[in-house]
């Protein structure tokens, strides 16, 4: 089942409610649905897709929720799969905006070892 990019941005919005206020805090964006897929440039076509991003740039800080890859990798999944990965995708941007403030790295350094072991995995094939 593929809902309507309305639909997926009536659950983000239930589901950002679900997270405290203070995550929030110096998030001037906030959480932003685009509407496009974001294949990974480093994988073979339609093999990985990039779920959302954090983003500090110009325009301020943000997280970006691309309904496009969702649709993508979980069109055969019922609405609870649904709203499980989109709370899961906002959780992970969070954490790159909370680790950011405080000047870690934790998280960009798993998923860079994860997408080395992605990479590894399809050379390997």
């Amino acid at each position: 089942m593929v809902p309507s990019y309305q639909q997926m941005g009536d659950w983000l919005e239930e589901i950002a409610l679900q997270f405290p206020d203070a995550f929030f805090e110096d998030l001037d964006g906030g959480i932003q649905l685009e509407e496009t897929a974001l294949p990974d440039p480093d994988f073979p076509p339609g093999e990985m897709y990039i779920m959302g991003e954090y983003v500090h740039d110009s325009l301020g800080r943000y997280i970006l929720l691309y309904y496009g890859s969702f649709a993508a990798l979980l069109e055969e999944e019922d609405e609870e799969v649904w709203k499980d990965e989109i709370f899961a995708t906002v959780a992970h941007e969070f954490t790159h905006h909370l680790e950011e403030d405080a000047g870690l790295h934790n998280l960009d350094d798993k998923d860079l070892e994860f997408l080395r072991e992605a990479l590894a995995e399809y050379e390997d094939e």
